[in-house]
């Protein structure tokens, strides 16, 4: 019976168990984080910390995922299901594609029981020094970009590497999960799965054109009916989210937040350089709105609203992209893509990639030269002329990955949640396609002399590359948890003080606070939060406007000049820069000769002003 058992479940259950370790180790040594601001403040809305009531509306997500979080901090609002949900997913996708690996080599290792333990070994060995040498960062500081790229990049590693030769509902069985990954990810961060689906499809092309007969019905249902799966469960999940975000609170807000992207995202410059100042003055952008644009406490003045907005972002598009010499940007940014390529910018991804470039054609490589070898080890009297394919895969994957790349450098936005998803998910794909090769390899029997035994040097240099990497990956992480505990500090003793005032409402100079971000599964307290950020992506929102409400608030600026329990927090380092002046330039404009009066003082740092007028 339990040889049965281990037989049938073997695989699942060493993954698990290293899954597991990894995991232990990583909560010992590090804590679990969430990346930047906007997790957090996806996780208050969804865990009703924002509003008092969970809310499935965080404008990121699609509002089903959002929902069905929301929904379990409803159930049982103490339970950290945000932060659950996403390192279920991160290391949920590795669990799934070690179990993968150890599948593949019992279809293809035709040794004892403990020569194949230990190639399974070795296979969660190579796992695991990937997530500590490549992954660390990610794995414990955790992002919902990072994470919808994983879902992405596990699903094409899933796809590529389905057994050859099912039938059509067996076939769509055995992608089902690849497909739920793939659906999730997509209302996790579509933009970041819609920039990653074209590596879907070169996985379904490449897997079209290994068959001999690529056109046949069973081949056009198998990957038509996967790939309409993914398509259609994508579909549904949109409709359901338009309809969400129908009301006409809603469809506004969408609209401000939009325009607020444009000009924060892609025209910065427009409110940060003075240059352009005349030009949004004529808009109807006040000297005093620009600086609040600029500082992004925009959510003082209730006069910048959709319409205004809306105008600046369309003269952003309309007179700045439009007079950009996009010929010599391409140049230029072409310049930059070959440059990060060549000098370790992206290190250790890039590293990778390359080596996974290379492994695939030396794999495609010997694999041709083993294919006059039949599976059973017989002489064949011809080689198959479609085991050349690697070579125009290798080029056709090259091109796409290319036109992605330049496409990001083209828009100027490419940080590293963006570039390192990238990677990964171009890194799945590259795997699959040499896990293939080296089974079709070992599936050829002995013959060929030395030529199997590439997989033990391919091997050594991934562990070489890793190992690497792990050294500086483990320092970097362990120095900058360390700054994020010392960052932190400082909300953590705002919000200990504003909950301790809870017959009061702060408003948070944005500058002052943005940087903070929050641990996960320590110190959680999802009850309503007395305070808010004067800027960010859902300032002005109908959830905004409903946490005012919580204090019959309609207007932030009107509440801070006019009512003696709503009080401004800003840092000490922000004051030194001169940023309360900007506040009175604001009540000037409004005929108001403002005061600022510190009334306390939070972790030496944090002042609390009440503000007063004449």
């Amino acid at each position: 019976m339990r040889d049965k058992i281990l037989n049938k479940y073997g695989n699942c259950i060493l993954t698990l168990a290293v899954m597991a370790l990894n995991v232990l180790l990583m909560g010992i040594f590090f804590d679990f984080y969430y990346d930047l601001n906007d997790d957090t403040m996806m996780l208050d809305i969804m865990a009703g910390v924002y509003t008092g009531v969970p809310d499935g509306h965080n404008m990121q997500t699609l509002y089903l995922l959002g929902a069905l979080i929301a929904t379990c901090y409803k159930i049982w609002g103490t339970v950290p299901w945000y932060g659950l949900f996403l390192c279920l997913c991160q290391f949920g996708c590795l669990y799934l594609i070690g179990v993968r690996l150890c599948d593949l080599w019992d279809g293809v290792l035709r040794r004892d029981g403990r020569r194949t333990f230990g190639a399974k070994i070795l296979l969660m060995l190579m796992l695991s020094l990937f997530q500590w040498g490549i992954c660390l960062s990610h794995l414990v500081n955790v992002q919902y970009t990072i994470t919808c790229a994983m879902l992405s990049a596990t699903a094409i590693f899933l796809f590529v590497t389905t057994d050859e030769g099912l039938g059509i509902q067996q076939f769509i069985e055995k992608n089902s999960m690849a497909i739920s990954l793939v659906i999730t990810a997509y209302m996790l961060r579509s933009e970041m799965l819609l920039l990653t689906f074209p590596f879907i499809c070169l996985g379904g092309l490449y897997r079209l054109t290994w068959k001999k007969k690529i056109w046949t019905k069973e081949n056009l249902c198998k990957y038509g009916a996967v790939l309409g799966m993914m398509l259609g469960g994508m579909l549904m999940a949109g409709v359901v989210d338009y309809a969400a975000y129908g009301s006409p609170e809603w469809r506004d807000f969408r609209q401000f937040f939009d325009a607020r992207t444009t000009v924060y995202d892609f025209y910065p410059q427009l409110i940060t350089d003075e240059s352009y100042s005349e030009d949004l003055t004529q808009l109807g952008v006040m000297p005093y709105q620009q600086t609040l644009l600029n500082n992004y406490n925009f959510g003082l003045d209730d006069e910048i609203d959709t319409e205004l907005l809306t105008k600046v972002a369309d003269y952003a598009t309309g007179t700045l992209r439009s007079s950009k010499d996009w010929g010599a940007t391409m140049r230029d940014k072409l310049y930059a893509y070959i440059y990060r390529l060549t000098h370790g910018q992206d290190a250790p991804y890039h590293v990778m990639v390359f080596w996974a470039y290379a492994a695939v054609f030396v794999a495609g490589y010997l694999a041709y030269l083993r294919n006059d070898v039949t599976e059973n080890g017989q002489a064949s009297d011809k080689r198959d002329k479609r085991r050349f394919a690697f070579i125009w895969q290798l080029i056709l994957l090259g091109f796409v990955r290319t036109a992605i790349w330049m496409f990001i450098l083209m828009r100027e936005r490419e940080p590293e949640r963006i570039t390192h998803s990238l990677y990964l998910v171009e890194f799945a794909l590259l795997a699959a396609m040499l896990s293939r090769e080296l089974c079709d390899i070992c599936r050829r029997g002995k013959r060929g002399g030395a030529i199997p035994y590439m997989k033990y040097g391919l091997g050594a240099l991934f562990v070489l590359i890793t190992v690497g990497g792990m050294v500086g990956s483990v320092t970097n992480t362990r120095s900058n948890q360390d700054a994020r505990a010392q960052m932190n500090a400082g909300w953590y003793a705002i919000d200990t003080y504003c909950r301790e005032h809870k017959e009061c409402f702060y408003l948070e100079d944005v500058y002052s606070t943005v940087y903070f971000s929050r641990r996960m599964f320590a110190d959680v307290d999802n009850s309503y939060a007395n305070y808010d950020i004067m800027g960010g992506w859902m300032c002005k929102s109908p959830l905004y406007r409903e946490k005012l409400q919580q204090y019959d608030i309609d207007s932030a600026g009107d509440a801070l000049l006019n009512r003696d329990d709503v009080y401004l927090i800003i840092s000490q380092e922000e004051v030194l820069c001169g940023r309360e002046s900007e506040f009175m330039d604001f009540y000037r404009a409004q005929g108001v000769e403002a005061e600022l009066e510190c009334i306390d003082l939070i972790d030496d740092n944090y002042l609390v002003y009440r503000i007063t007028g004449q």
